[in-house]
C-alpha cells in the first residue's frame, strides 16, 4: 500500500494501545477491484438492489414484486457475498447514493450500479467508513447529475480513484469492532420496535371489525352491555376542509405549527385554524399520514383538516390509521400516484361503537401502545446519534489532509 506522507492525519478519538499508528490516504483501486463479470446465459435469477436505508436487499422481497425482467439479466453484474455495491441514485438519506456491503449471497445487480471487491477480506473498517459522509465531497467534485437530476454520473475510473483513509490493521479492526457492537445493539432495539409495531397492528385487527364484519373480535368486558356498533360516513362525523397555503409558506422560528404533507410539521407566523383536529396528507410520499393537534395552526392546500367531531376524535384517528390506506389504494388507477380527493374522505365508511365510552377505551388501549412505540423509537434514534458521533471521532476528515 502506498502511503502519502503529505496526507497524514489524526482522528479525534484513538484507542490507547494503537494511538501511535500512522494514518494516511490511499485509493479505492489500490484496495479493491472493479467487478465486471456478467450474468451470461441468465444462470442467476436472484436480483439484488441497493437501498439507501436497508442496504443490499433481495429486489423481489423488498418491492414485493419483480422489478427487473428475469428473462433479460445477461447484462447484469454477478455479485458475491462480501462485495460492495454503489447505487448512484440520490436521496435525502443518501445525497450521493449509498455504498453497501452484500451480506446475502450470490445474486445479480443492474449494470447501473458499480460493484467492487476488496482484496483483503478483512474490510469491516471500510464498511463502516462508507456509512459516513466523509467520501461524499469527492463524489460531488467529479459528478455530473446532468439531465438525470436524481442520479449521480461519475465514471468508473474516477469512482475507483476515490481516496480512502487507512491506519494499522490493529486500529482498523478496533474501530470496526467498536462500531459493529453498536450496530448489533441498534439491530436488537430495532427488532423490539418492530415487535411493538406488530403488537399494535394485531390489537387494531382485534379491536376493529374485519372487512365484511360489523363487530370486532374483541370487546371490553363492560362493553358487552353497551349498545352495538353502527356505520357512518366520515363526512357525517366531522367537518372536512383543507388548508389554503403553498407548501413553501413556512418560516423559521414561526409562532404556530404549519402542516404540509410531510410527517413532520413546520412553523409559520399566521394561523388559520384554532381547533382540535386531524390533519391528513393529501398527496406525495406520505399520502394518508395522519397528525393530531389541538391549538392554533395553519395548513397546506393539499392537507385535509378534520374537526368538529361528533364521535371520539382519537377513536376515528385510529380507525383511519388502520383503514384509510386501503381505501386510497383501491381508488387509484393502476400506475398512477395515489392521492386523496374530498370524496375519498367524506364518503368513507367508519364503523364505530354507538357509545363514546367504548370508543374511548379502544383509543386509550391503542394510545398506550403508541407510547411504548415512541419510547422505543427514541431509544433507537439516540443509539444512532451516539454512533454517528463516534464515527465522526474515529475517522479523520479527508479534507483536513494536505494536498
Amino acid at each position: 500500500m502506498r502511503m502519502n506522507k503529505k496526507k497524514e492525519m489524526v482522528p479525534k478519538l484513538r484507542f490507547p494501545k494503537v494511538s501511535n499508528s500512522c494514518w494516511g490516504i490511499t485509493r479505492l483501486n489500490e484496495l479493491a477491484d472493479k467487478i465486471t463479470e456478467r450474468n451470461k446465459g441468465d444462470d442467476i435469477s436472484r436480483v439484488f438492489t441497493n437501498s439507501a436505508i436497508e442496504g443490499v436487499v433481495d429486489q423481489e422481497e423488498y418491492f414485493d414484486r419483480n422489478i427487473a425482467n428475469k428473462n433479460n439479466l445477461a447484462n447484469y453484474f454477478i455479485v458475491e457475498k462480501g462485495d460492495y455495491v454503489y447505487n448512484p441514485r440520490i436521496s435525502t438519506t443518501a445525497p450521493v447514493g449509498p455504498i453497501s456491503k452484500n451480506k446475502l449471497g450470490i445474486g445479480v445487480m443492474s449494470p447501473l450500479y458499480t460493484v467492487f471487491r476488496f482484496k483483503n477480506k478483512k474490510n469491516d473498517f471500510y464498511e463502516q467508513f462508507f456509512l459516513t459522509n466523509l467520501w461524499h465531497a469527492y463524489i460531488k467534485s467529479l459528478s455530473n447529475t446532468g439531465a438525470r437530476h436524481d442520479r449521480i454520473t461519475i465514471s468508473v475510473d474516477n469512482f475507483m480513484k476515490m481516496p480512502l483513509p487507512y491506519t494499522s490493521p490493529e486500529e482498523q479492526q478496533k474501530i470496526a469492532d467498536c462500531l459493529s457492537s453498536i450496530d448489533e445493539l441498534i439491530d436488537a432495539e430495532s427488532r423490539k420496535l418492530k415487535a411493538l409495531e406488530k403488537y399494535k397492528k394485531g390489537l387494531m385487527q382485534k379491536l376493529f371489525p374485519a372487512e365484511g364484519k360489523t363487530l370486532p373480535e374483541w370487546r371490553f368486558p363492560e362493553s358487552q352491555e353497551y349498545s352495538g356498533w353502527t356505520v357512518s360516513k366520515l363526512g357525517d362525523l366531522c367537518n372536512i376542509t383543507t388548508g389554503k397555503l403553498d407548501a413553501n409558506a413556512m418560516v423559521q422560528n414561526g409562532k404556530y405549527r404549519f402542516y404540509t404533507c410531510a410527517k413532520e410539521f413546520f412553523q409559520i407566523d399566521k394561523y388559520a385554524f384554532d381547533t382540535e383536529a386531524l390533519l391528513i396528507s393529501g398527496n406525495g410520499a406520505n399520502v394518508g399520514y395522519i397528525h393530531y393537534y389541538k391549538g392554533k395552526f395553519n395548513a397546506y392546500q393539499r392537507t385535509y383538516v378534520l374537526d368538529q367531531f361528533c364521535e371520539d376524535i382519537h377513536y376515528v384517528k385510529y380507525f383511519l390509521e388502520r383503514n384509510l390506506a386501503r381505501r386510497i389504494n383501491a381508488e387509484k388507477n393502476e400506475g398512477n400516484t395515489p392521492y386523496i380527493v374530498l370524496k375519498t374522505l367524506t364518503d368513507m365508511n367508519v364503523f364505530h361503537p354507538k357509545g363514546l365510552n367504548e370508543q374511548q377505551k379502544i383509543a386509550d388501549c391503542l394510545s398506550e401502545a403508541d407510547v411504548m412505540i415512541k419510547e422505543q423509537y427514541n431509544k433507537v434514534k439516540q443509539l444512532k446519534i451516539h454512533k454517528k458521533g463516534l464515527m465522526q471521532g474515529l475517522f479523520p476528515s479527508l479534507e483536513e489532509a494536505d494536498e
